[in-house]
């Protein structure tokens, strides 16, 4: 909660001072209906939610084509209703778009195989609409299926995000919307840096796609974005390794350096598709893995794709609080919020929140307690 600076207190009239703890004291009578003054500002504060990966395989756009009327192809409200209001209640809420969305009327599904493997996938134009009904301010959208389908992919990803008010990071129509930039929350400015680690495909022009090659990459970004004038600095970085309990020593290491070297305020790593826990490195919040947001992984898949832990994600519920002592400087409160997907309809549920309700059917309490019961043996405190 904002905490509002100290008043001067004024107009006590016949009273040589005045004096309020933590204000100045007023000399003299003050004229009768004055104004209260601020001595100290308040101190700035904003919210932040962000979740994984966005995957719209066929069990996630079936239940989105069942919901739709009047002439639509799909409709994914029903699918992000339970999770709508916690998004919508964050000053800033981020997805990660994992997968290329297409343009107006195109097929979506899967578009062949990649040369390193796994299937190069295209999500249908309505996700977009999806994603900011549900709350979304902006998305990332640097990961190992960005280029699935070339410049062409990369563009309609991006013209469907412009088309729905979806702010972006880690692809680029053009070399200058691939230059670092900054944007305000609550009048604090604020840098969102999307990275991937690998791809399936090799992007033509470097500048399309962010590809955290280096540590010194990441560290000029950042030197970057503060030159601007970001006061908070954010990343979204999406890795390799799946279907892991906790992060690899490569990307350990990737995180320790990037972080000791530059002021990040807040890590969020996806591409794993099951949950890892949350850490403090170098005095830095990272959340290892944040697991999959929406996917039809853990149900009728076949492969590594059908372990259930894959219908598991966190919501990374940060606040951001200027500093008493350092003006400039935010103090950060991190807390993981589990959320599982239904697995028939694909329904995004707050797990906790949705078991504290006496209503719901046994079938989707016993769904709730299995998620629970996986993830609360990888991360702690869960909310």
């Amino acid at each position: 909660m904002r905490r509002i600076g100290a008043l001067a207190v004024v107009g006590l009239v016949g009273l040589a001072a005045v004096s309020v703890s933590g204000a100045r004291a007023v000399e003299g009578p003050a004229a009768a209906g004055a104004q209260a003054v601020r001595v100290h500002p308040p101190q700035r504060t904003f919210s932040l939610a962000a979740t994984g990966d966005v995957i719209t395989e066929s069990a996630v756009n079936f239940a989105a084509a069942s919901a739709a009327t009047n002439g639509q192809r799909y409709d994914y409200t029903p699918v992000f209703a339970h999770i709508a209001p916690t998004l919508r209640g964050s000053d800033l809420a981020i997805c990660h778009m994992e997968i290329p969305i297409g343009s107006p009327g195109s097929r979506p599904g899967v578009y062949g195989r990649s040369p390193f493997g796994g299937n190069l996938i295209l999500a249908p134009y309505e996700m977009a609409a999806g994603l900011r009904s549900a709350g979304f301010d902006r998305c990332s959208t640097a990961s190992n299926h960005s280029n699935d389908l070339g410049p062409s992919g990369i563009t309609s990803t991006l013209d469907a995000l412009d088309a729905n008010g979806l702010a972006h990071n880690g692809t680029a129509r053009t070399p200058d919307e691939a230059a670092v930039s900054t944007f305000v929350v609550n009048g604090v400015r604020v840098a969102h840096l999307s990275y991937t680690r690998y791809s399936n495909t090799i992007a033509p022009e470097p500048w399309r796609m962010s590809d955290a090659t280096s540590v010194a990459q990441v560290v000029d970004d950042v030197a970057a974005v503060r030159a601007l004038g970001a006061e908070v600095v954010v990343l979204s970085i999406h890795i390799s390794q799946e279907m892991l309990p906790a992060p690899i020593a490569a990307d350990r290491a990737f995180i320790t350096d990037v972080t000791a070297a530059a002021r990040v305020d807040l890590v969020i790593e996806h591409g794993p598709h099951v949950v890892q826990p949350l850490e403090q490195v170098n005095g830095t919040w990272v959340f290892w893995s944040v697991g999959n947001f929406v996917t039809g992984m853990g149900w009728n898949q076949s492969g590594r794709y059908a372990d259930p832990r894959t219908m598991d994600g966190l919501l990374a519920s940060v606040r951001f609080t200027e500093s008493a002592t350092e003006p400039g400087r935010f103090v950060v409160d991190a807390a993981p919020v589990l959320i599982c997907n239904e697995r028939v309809s694909r329904t995004v549920y707050p797990v906790l929140a949705t078991l504290a309700d006496p209503t719901i059917s046994p079938d989707l309490r016993s769904q709730m307690q299995a998620c629970l019961a996986r993830s609360a043996s990888v991360v702690a405190d869960l909310r």
